[in-house]
């Protein structure tokens, strides 16, 4: 629905800027070069579009009102017109002329909002529910219940209920348990669901029903594990209901040669344009360290990389020098005290992080990834965490999946739950998921937080 949304909003902006500049020709005797008709709208329509993405346009609820929408609408046409005025200040033959803008602004904010609403209220019809049922009534079909009825995204669930399976622990309210007596493809049919998701986690139980289970996807009513209900709607690979065949024979991994050269000329391009635009930021970041704490400026750390190997990662020292005196490593808090003023505020808006550029152009990180750790932590969560060292077969990032939909990580538990996004991003890694990372980026440093 998401794309569908970009789409449409794609070509209402193109329909915008063309018919606008094309009535201008004809009435105001070709003002206008026409020549440059369809690249100046196009020009025109990408950058909105990238304005709306960067802004987080495209990674919220559908729940989302006309007020809303203006509201939102208004900071992206703001930036788009930004980085149009500085696009034709570089190429003068993109300029539409002063009248002509004014109109294509508002015709295309106009269509944005008219072509929201419209998809918006389809999102809520009924037509457009997948309708579930579950197979177990446990903590993890509890799990999956909420998960179905937030509104993270456009798509929608209308959850049919649960089928209880005997010897497990009732966890769902009893209004959520269907009537046992019917075959599950018989309760499909009448209930009419699309999807069938298995919750239960001992699936070697004589309780169990594979052969119904197996008349289900014979009858064509998809049957998913909640493993895979999960990674889909949540971007998440749950730790608790992961079985090693899952990553064995779940496919992913993408490790190809066109994966790794688009991956590292990604990390270039992005880490090198970042390094030249905010390099009078880290100029003024060491003043502002080196005048309230002294030297050093930078910190260096050891980290776990890729395939375990050690490297150092650079940053701007945000803690006082003697944050660690006792020589034993210390899980950093949201609120640590050992945190500078001037650390604090460059921590808020992750311009410590910004040194790391030159680990990524070093190709000891990538740009995206999942953050790395350091080696007294690895070794602890390595004990205790299953499958956490899968997150070292692909180099560690500056931003990551789990640093856009988690908060900030200060102990075990927490490592477990960004584990959880970390392996979703190894396994479905690709250029389009960086760019989505680094668009909820964007929105992290802006306005404090990312989508979920």
């Amino acid at each position: 629905m998401a794309f569908i949304l970009l789409l449409l909003e794609l070509l209402m902006l193109l329909a915008s800027a063309s018919l606008a500049s094309a009535l201008w020709v004809s009435d105001a005797q070709g003002r206008f070069r026409a020549d440059n008709l369809y690249l100046s709208s196009l020009t025109f329509a990408l950058v909105i579009i990238f304005s709306m993405s960067a802004l987080g346009m495209y990674q919220h609820s559908a729940k989302e009102g006309i007020r809303t929408t203006l509201i939102r609408i208004m900071p992206s046409f703001a930036l788009g017109f930004g980085l149009l005025s500085a696009l034709i200040a570089i190429r003068p033959e993109f300029y539409f002329g002063r009248g002509i803008s004014s109109v294509i602004f508002a015709l295309g904010a106009a269509g944005v909002v008219l072509t929201r609403l419209v998809v918006f209220k389809s999102a809520e019809s009924a037509l457009l529910e997948a309708r579930v049922i579950f197979i177990g009534s446990g903590a993890l079909a509890r799990e999956c219940i909420d998960l179905a009825g937030s509104k993270f995204g456009l798509h929608q669930f209308n959850v049919v209920g649960c089928v209880p399976i005997p010897g497990e622990e009732n966890c769902v309210a009893e209004a959520d348990l269907l009537p046992l007596g019917e075959t599950l493809l018989v309760m499909a049919q009448k209930y009419e669901a699309s999807e069938i998701v298995v919750t239960v986690s001992n699936r070697r139980s004589s309780f169990f029903p594979n052969r119904q289970l197996l008349e289900c996807a014979l009858g064509g009513v998809k049957v998913v594990d909640a493993a895979t209900f999960f990674e889909r709607e949540a971007c998440q690979i749950r730790i608790d209901s992961l079985q090693p065949s899952y990553l064995i024979f779940g496919g992913g991994f993408d490790q190809s040669f066109l994966r790794a050269s688009s991956k590292r000329i990604f990390d270039l391009l992005a880490s090198t344009f970042i390094t030249i635009a905010t390099a009078p930021v880290m100029l003024v970041t060491a003043a502002c360290i080196a005048c309230e704490d002294g030297a050093p400026v930078f910190y260096q750390q050891e980290r776990v990389g890729r395939n375990g190997r050690i490297f150092k990662v650079l940053k701007f020292r945000s803690m006082r020098r003697d944050a660690e005196k006792g020589g034993t490593p210390t899980w950093a808090s949201a609120n640590d005290p050992r945190v500078t003023r001037v650390g604090r505020l460059i921590r808020k808006l992750r311009i410590d992080e910004l040194p790391q550029m030159l680990n990524v152009l070093r190709g000891d990180m990538s740009f995206v990834g999942p953050r790395p750790e350091r080696a007294y932590f690895v070794e602890q969560l390595n004990a205790e965490v299953p499958y956490y060292n899968v997150r070292h077969s692909i180099k560690p990032g500056v931003t990551g999946l789990a640093q856009v939909r988690y908060q900030y990580g200060a102990s075990v538990g927490d490592a477990i739950e960004k584990l959880q996004y970390d392996l979703y991003y190894v396994k479905n890694n690709s250029l389009f998921l960086d760019l989505l990372i680094l668009i909820d980026t964007v929105q992290v440093v802006v306005f404090g937080k990312g989508s979920r």
